[in-house]
């Protein structure tokens, strides 16, 4: 018997002791290759360009084993709200987090991968009830997409971008929210993309730091620093995109390791926070182990290494090279994120930019890395947004 539409169940999941000792045990066992053969040079990038330095494995491993607390982070999840759903027969796991504020406006935040909604844990509060009274206010939902967390495993084929974009406007009618602004990064800012673009009638406008122009264009007209944007992005999608090749052509392959050991599976995810985050030797310059160890110890305990690898099999590549953005959007572009789109390439897509911003310091993963300015300028972004959509 179908679930009516209005079925949103509260929800508080905890691990079983059990759980948890099983994945001690795992980390206490784990076989650990040798030393990369670059061992031993000074600190600084070089130091990872084999990938994760077992050095470096090895102390967080031991951390993990001992030291890190998963109930504190589950507290944290439970006090912001969470929620199920089921959409399309598959349940979607998310945190709501209402704004005391009359004026406030709904908000859908999409995490990508291999992030969680652990990259907006720390913000939520602030979005929702801000300390500046004159900062927007909004009602925060963050979904955790289809194949992680604690969202259902599709057991077929066919949930892409397209149809998630499609199951976030039904999520948030269900929350009572008809019109919506949304924001996202990764695989977030690709949904972000298709809500704008596909469901203008729900959606107010967008805030994204992944801007994807269509194929075809050339760097003509471009200036310097907007041409050295595209040769570092050709670069990263030529050389450093391996890890997009394998979970877009054999996720079950790699599923295999990062759902049996929790070893694998923090060095496949500690090796992207390394690279895409503005550090120079490490990913905890600006990331707290701790938050690190949420997002991997979610994806371990939820058994979701290999489904959340799908959405790469499910769209990789594949958003729609006519589709346009006409409600207003802002786009904020971080210094050592992985795809750097020029404004004049974006605005083929994105046809109503009202703000464009490129601040001097962050990576991939803003909203862990200069949590501050990520809020100030999500709000911002959207305040430009609103305005124009009056």
């Amino acid at each position: 018997m179908p679930r009516p539409a209005n079925d949103v169940r509260a929800f508080e999941p905890h691990a079983t002791d059990a759980d948890l000792d099983d994945l001690r045990t795992r980390l206490a066992a784990a076989r650990l290759p040798e030393a990369e053969t670059v061992h031993g040079v000074a600190s600084g990038p070089r130091r990872w360009e084999q990938g994760v330095p077992l050095a470096d494995l090895v102390e967080v491993v031991n951390y993990w084993r001992t030291g890190y607390k998963w109930r504190a982070f589950e507290e944290r999840l439970n006090r912001i709200g969470q929620f199920r759903t089921t959409i399309d027969d598959l349940g979607i796991h998310f945190l709501h987090r209402r704004s005391a504020r009359s004026d406030a406006t709904p908000l859908i935040l999409t995490h990508g991968w291999p992030g969680s909604v652990v990259e907006f844990v720390d913000v939520v509060n602030e979005l929702a009830d801000p300390k500046d009274s004159g900062a927007p206010a909004f009602h925060v939902v963050v979904p955790s997409l289809p194949g992680f967390g604690y969202s259902d495993k599709p057991a077929t084929t066919g949930w892409g971008t397209e149809k998630i974009a499609a199951a976030w406007v039904e999520l948030m009618g269900r929350l009572g929210y008809s019109t919506f602004v949304a924001h996202g990064g990764d695989w977030g800012g690709v949904i972000t993309t298709v809500l704008g673009g596909r469901f203008p009638t729900h959606v107010l406008g967008i805030h994204t730091t992944f801007a994807e122009a269509p194929p075809g264009l050339t760097t003509d007209g471009l200036t310097a620093a907007e041409r050295r944007w595209t040769e570092e992005t050709r670069d990263f999608w030529r050389h450093r995109a391996a890890y997009a090749k394998q979970q877009a052509t054999r996720p079950q392959t790699i599923g295999y390791s990062l759902v049996d050991s929790p070893v694998g599976l923090l060095a496949w995810i500690l090796d992207k926070f390394a690279e895409w985050t503005d550090t120079e030797d490490s990913p905890f310059e600006t990331i707290h182990r701790d938050t690190i160890l949420d997002d991997v110890t979610l994806y371990w305990l939820t058994r979701t290494g290999a489904s959340a690898a799908r959405i790469y099999y499910e769209s990789h590549e594949s958003l729609d090279p006519e589709l346009r953005v006409d409600v207003p959007t802002a786009i904020t572009k971080y210094p050592r994120d992985i795809d750097k789109c020029p404004r004049p390439w974006a605005q083929e897509r994105y046809r109503q930019i009202v703000r464009w911003r490129s601040p001097g310091a962050g990576g991939h993963f803003p909203s862990l890395e200069v949590p501050e300015y990520f809020v100030k300028d999500l709000q911002a972004g959207l305040a430009a947004v609103l305005a124009a959509s009056r």
